[in-house]
């Protein structure tokens, strides 16, 4: 079984959230169980500038139509691996030579942030990842890599499961192949105007609601959703509320009309960068039986935030992007009263100008006892993790969420809203405290659910050693993936049979 990963961004390439983590890792976990896998991601300029040593040219260069336009693919790909454990790429040693191809073109891709600034996305969007998916198809050409599964993942990648049954069906370097396609978060479908069209190179025809129509706009996320031989999203709990109209975000429809291709695997999280047990970002390692380097590790963060109130305070940390779903305006809304009730509060994250704003008028307001950072370090992120006692996580919709996995890895109790992947990782009461409404008054009584908790000495630390000990491994969901993936073939041999 030969296997392409398809992201946008991949560890530790690029990243701009949890997909990253999901594309990289699934692929590093696919490299240990000894598949044949391939992982494709654009060259964006900070990619190339981190990892210079470590990318080679590969001499070839793609013709890829946008429309009447025609723009240069160049092939990048890792250089045979050092032995030196401080390289870049030593995660993934050497078989990942040679399987890891970044598409390079420095209109599209060499600038300064991934989709686009605080003000907004770019707005050529649809001409770099029409860029992309054609690229990636084109190179899988060229080489002749005869690949069995394409896994997709979320809008960027959306045209691949449909130019597999439309523009390169019966090509033989793909006809054999299945699209898995995967829904990070529904939220962010990839729409264009209707001039798109022409870019893509797809037939008119299959602009109608039935198609990849969308209220006039072209919806890359939702030609995924038709063209692909399966569907998953990253929990079992997202994977139905995405056939709802609550959380559907106007796909629900087509989504249940797929309802049976739709299914739900845990995403993982990667247990050699995030282990508390030999983490090299924090100033001492500790386990669930030997708690207290955590305490040193919250005396450090406390220090290097400036937070003026001692140990005994309750330490609380957001870790994530600034927008609406991530719940940042009811978190704002308590922040004040958090301070005012003891507490000391970090926010570790970019996004929305807004809240920028908002956030930085509190940072003004609570300078001893409030932390607000933009810029994302990830030494800084690891002791974020390991010194806070608690991790706030208000989303109004959480297709997985990785920041509540990892907390809980490093002993950090979430306070979190129970929706998607939170309702399927954290039990209420034993390894964090859930609220259901979406309001800053339900996510302030869930907190002092948490602080009563916190003062019982002893029910702390079995909270804490409870989350130590859960299970997040990638193990697990790679194998979900890979029996899905048979699944698909057996059913699509037996189908051409």
């Amino acid at each position: 079984m030969r296997i392409a990963i398809v992201a946008s961004e991949a560890v530790p390439f690029s990243k701009t959230g949890g997909l990253a983590d999901v594309a990289g890792t699934l692929f590093k976990e696919y490299l240990k169980m000894g598949l044949d896998a391939y992982l494709f991601a654009p060259l964006y300029r900070r990619t190339e500038e981190k990892f210079a040593d470590e990318i080679r040219d590969t001499g070839l260069v793609l013709d890829i139509p946008l429309g009447r336009a025609v723009r240069k693919c160049r092939v990048f790909t890792l250089r045979a691996q050092k032995t030196d454990k401080n390289s870049l790429t030593s995660g993934f040693r050497l078989p990942a030579s040679g399987r890891v191809f970044f598409i390079g073109n420095d209109d599209f891709f060499g600038r300064g942030e991934l989709y686009g600034t605080p003000r907004g996305d770019y707005p050529d969007n649809d001409q770099r990842f029409t860029f992309f998916c054609k690229s990636v198809l084109e190179i899988c050409v060229r080489l002749d890599l005869k690949v069995d599964v394409m896994q997709c993942n979320d809008w960027q990648t959306g045209l691949i499961p449909l130019y597999l049954k439309t523009l390169y069906k019966g090509v033989p370097a793909l006809g054999t192949a299945v699209s898995v396609f995967t829904i990070h978060n529904l939220g962010y479908q990839g729409l264009f105007p209707p001039q798109t069209m022409a870019i893509t190179g797809l037939s008119v025809d299959i602009f109608n609601p039935e198609g990849i129509e969308f209220y006039g706009k072209v919806n890359f996320l939702k030609a995924g959703i038709i063209g692909a031989d399966i569907i998953t999203t990253v929990s079992t709990t997202y994977a139905k509320e995405i056939l709802t109209p609550e959380f559907g975000f106007g796909l629900d429809g087509i989504l249940r009309k797929r309802a049976d291709s739709v299914v739900g695997i845990l995403n993982g999280i990667d247990y050699a960068e995030w282990d508390p047990l030999t983490d090299a970002f924090i100033p001492r390692n500790y386990h669930s039986a030997d708690l207290p380097g955590k305490a040193a590790c919250k005396r450090a963060l406390a220090e290097r935030c400036s937070l003026e109130r001692g140990m005994a305070a309750p330490l609380m940390c957001f870790i994530g992007r600034l927008s609406a779903q991530k719940g940042i305006d009811i978190l704002a809304e308590i922040i004040p009263g958090l301070i005012t009730g003891g507490a000391n509060v970090i926010v570790i994250g970019r996004g929305d100008e807004h809240y920028h704003t908002v956030l930085g008028s509190l940072r003004t307001r609570f300078r001893k006892y409030f932390f607000f950072c933009t810029e994302f370090d990830e030494a800084f992120a690891h002791l974020a993790y390991a010194g806070s006692d608690m991790f706030l996580m208000p989303s109004r919709y959480e297709p997985c969420g990785l920041g509540q996995m990892i907390a809980m890895r490093y002993g950090t109790i979430p306070v979190a809203r129970r929706t998607g992947g939170i309702s399927d990782t954290v039990e209420d009461g034993a390894t964090g405290f859930l609220f259901d409404e979406y309001s800053a008054a339900s996510f302030m009584m869930s907190v002092k659910r948490t602080l009563g908790a916190y003062v019982n000495g002893k029910t702390w630390q079995t909270l804490v050693e409870n989350a130590l000990l859960r299970d997040f491994s990638w193990e697990r969901s790679a194998k979900a993936y890979v029996k899905i993936y048979g699944d698909v073939l057996r059913a699509k041999t037996g189908a051409a049979a």
